[in-house]
């Protein structure tokens, strides 16, 4: 047997086993996940495109407030970001028009992180440009992103990459790249003048990768339907809303209900507390892109933060999160109580928490994010705090960091 189906046959018995011992552990016996078939049978068509331009937040208003602030962390960031990026470097980044295969983050993390060094650097490069453009003001920005994101359609870049059940992550990896460039273009593309003919061919672009990328349907009780099932639907509502796809944007939102079907009676998502060691980080990591979509969604008009759907609604997901963070015994027979931590030490993780701030109040979520403020995420919307974060929240950086980085933020009900 060849070692790739020998990997790939192990890590679906463990997925398939862990799935089992959570099923018959307690608190979640009455979880059904809803299958691919059952979702597409969702009836979603109250759910269409009004605002191409809306973007996933108010760009104008954002930059009005910015312009007026004197927030310490956002006037930082602000000084930063003005000094922008060299275009005429990011012109030069060779678009990526070929794939080979990427190794497992788990497995090998120093092959996967030399691997996707250059798509990192992809989004990093769009969401740069967007901050850039938000901060200054400055459409020199704005007609950069343009004009890279130009070039990657002319070469038709990320057309060409590897899907394999068995050694997924080429595929996984498309997924960041196309809501990194996506939501960087949703920010700068009510700005620019002219250039028609080069945004028309990024909106061809955009919209014919998410097509082909969302085609293959992931693993069952897997990447079908797990948080990489969450990733791929930001992107299907962001692509959704700038080319006016319906069908696509609703696929984006499938995954919403498809979370909140998924649920148990305490808001745990049972394929992410289904990860052993790591079922706190990916109760996390699904509310990441849930909420991220949820904002996209909400800014065309559906108040989707307050559907509710099998009785569930997504604040009890955050509220079980905190439970479990607060205290690894909430998990009881969902996962070992030694839970991983190092991703606490990362503000990448932790974006979907500012926006989420900007709506609700949470207490124990407001504490937290004191110690990771400035958030950014090279793909997920890149710097949220920047966009998101009310002046008032907060003044002045986490200083201590010594402390932010071994303590894994124990005590967080302190």
């Amino acid at each position: 047997m060849p070692l790739a189906v020998a990997k790939g046959l192990t890590a679906r018995l463990l997925c398939t086993l862990s799935l089992a011992l959570l099923v018959t552990g307690g608190g979640a016996a009455a979880a059904e996940t809803l299958s691919r078939e059952e979702r597409m049978e969702l009836d979603l068509s109250e759910y269409r495109v009004t605002d191409t331009d809306a973007g996933y937040f108010d760009v104008e208003a954002r930059m009005a407030l910015l312009d007026e602030t004197d927030n310490s962390i956002l006037l930082q960031q602000k000084d930063e970001l003005t000094l922008g990026p060299s275009c005429r470097q990011m012109l030069n980044f060779e678009p990526i028009t070929t794939r080979g295969g990427i190794p497992g983050f788990y497995p090998n993390p120093e092959e996967w992180e030399l691997a996707t060094e250059p798509l990192f650097a992809f989004e990093d490069s769009v969401s740069v440009l967007a901050g850039a453009f938000v901060a200054s003001g400055d459409n020199f920005y704005a007609d950069c992103l343009v004009r890279f994101l130009h070039g990657w359609a002319e070469a038709k870049a990320l057309t060409t990459f590897v899907f394999d059940p068995n050694d997924p992550q080429a595929w996984f990896a498309a997924e960041s790249m196309l809501f990194a460039a996506a939501m960087a273009y949703s920010i700068v593309r009510p700005y620019v003048d002219g250039y028609e003919e080069e945004r028309a061919e990024i909106e061809q672009w955009l919209h014919g990768l998410a097509l082909q990328h969302s085609a293959f349907p992931g693993e069952e009780e897997e990447s079908c339907c797990n948080n990489h099932f969450y990733r791929r639907a930001l992107y299907a509502s962001m692509i959704g809303v700038l080319v006016e796809d319906d069908d696509l944007f609703r696929f984006g939102v499938s995954a919403i209900y498809s979370a909140l079907h998924d649920m148990t009676e305490e808001g745990a998502l049972p394929l992410e507390v289904s990860r052993g060691r790591r079922a706190t980080h990916y109760q996390n990591y699904a509310l990441n892109y849930l909420v991220t979509n949820m904002q996209v969604i909400q800014r065309q008009g559906y108040d989707i933060f307050d559907l509710e759907y099998e009785g569930n609604d997504i604040h009890e997901a955050v509220d079980y999160l905190f439970r479990i963070l607060d205290n690894p015994e909430a998990l009881g027979d969902y996962a070992p109580l030694e839970q991983f931590t190092g991703f606490l030490r990362d503000p990448q993780y932790f974006t979907w928490m500012d926006i989420y701030l900007a709506r609700f109040d949470h207490p124990q979520m407001a504490r937290f994010i004191t110690r990771v403020r400035p958030t950014y995420n090279r793909s997920a919307g890149g710097f949220i705090t920047f966009y998101f974060m009310d002046p008032d929240a907060q003044q002045h950086v986490y200083m201590d960091e010594e402390q932010r980085r071994t303590e894994a933020f124990r005590g967080l009900s302190n």
